[in-house]
């Protein structure tokens, strides 16, 4: 099995919108590609509402990421994916950092 992890740090505004309807809007596409990939097991993403109390904004992240294949070609199959490019897409306008990892078990 393979898990693609990754995290986003949202603009504070884009494409006419908050940091959080953005992330909102992120959170529902993700969740919409349930059951459309094959080889796609498992996939979950959120808000984090764990914000620190430094208040810095350098360690935190907005939304996360968290999925599971069956196999590398299933995650690399999923990159290329057009619902899952439709998504980049829109990422790329929202977004400010991402940070990424992927692993097998």
């Amino acid at each position: 099995m393979i898990r693609h992890i990754v995290w986003w740090k949202l603009k504070a505004e884009a494409e006419g919108a908050t940091a959080k309807e953005n992330g909102e809007k992120l959170v529902a596409a993700f969740h919409a590609l349930e059951g459309k990939i094959p080889g796609l097991v498992s996939i979950e993403s959120g808000l984090n509402f764990n914000k620190s109390e430094l208040g810095n904004g350098d360690i935190e992240y907005d939304i996360a990421l968290d999925t599971t294949f069956r196999t590398k070609a299933a995650l690399d199959f999923y990159q290329g994916h057009p619902d899952h490019q439709a998504i980049v897409g829109f990422v790329k306008k929202v977004v400010v950092e991402r940070r990424a990892v992927d692993f097998e078990y």
